[in-house]
């Protein structure tokens, strides 16, 4: 009998502290107000806004057990409109694998300064070991303090940030990001 009153107690006390974990603090607030710092020009940034825009994971359940054996070359499309923007992940990091765990998500892109579309992760990514990178146009990148994602088309003068890490490339027209703004895109792992 003492031996059932003690395996029903640990019962109880591990899904206690199950519970507890899987309700644990809240993270951090990330966007251009979150820090004290102001950003640089070339950094992504919505003038005028407080908010982040609305960024929600399409699913609740853990994602890790669907992400690809190979990380390297997945394919993460982005669909809006009548509009798809595949992007092909470029590097197995820790960053590239906490963003294809978050899939598939719902958010929202913008324009930012005339360089990229940019679009507020639901929270901020790993990127414990994640080198920064010199973007190019069709990159699909990371920006670290803000936990926002960009795809860069003009980045003329910008120059290596370790703040920016690269996560995949794309080929899409003026048009087909333009259409990606403004509402609703749902991220899902292709294939």
């Amino acid at each position: 009998m003492l031996s059932k009153t003690l395996i029903v107690g640990s019962l109880a006390i591990l899904l206690t502290l199950t519970a507890c974990a899987a309700t644990g603090p809240a993270p951090a607030a990330s966007g251009p107000n979150a820090s004290a710092s102001t950003p640089p020009a070339s950094s992504p940034a919505t003038a005028g806004t407080t908010d982040i825009p609305n960024a929600t994971p399409a699913r609740t359940s853990s994602a890790t057990a669907s992400l690809p054996r190979q990380v390297e070359g997945s394919i993460v499309r982005f669909t809006a409109r009548g509009v798809s923007v595949d992007v092909v992940i470029g590097a197995d990091n820790a960053t590239t694998r906490d963003f294809l765990s978050m899939l598939p998500l719902t958010l929202t892109l913008e324009e930012f300064s005339g360089r990229e579309k940019i679009g507020y992760l639901p929270r901020k990514l790993d990127t414990t070991g994640s080198p920064g990178s010199d973007p190019e146009d069709g990159d699909l990148i990371y920006f670290v303090p803000w936990g926002n994602l960009g795809f860069y088309y003009n980045t003329a003068g910008i120059g290596h940030s370790d703040q920016v890490i690269h996560l995949g490339t794309y080929k899409a027209t003026a048009e087909q990001l333009e259409k990606l703004q403004g509402g609703d895109v749902t991220v899902t792992l292709a294939g």
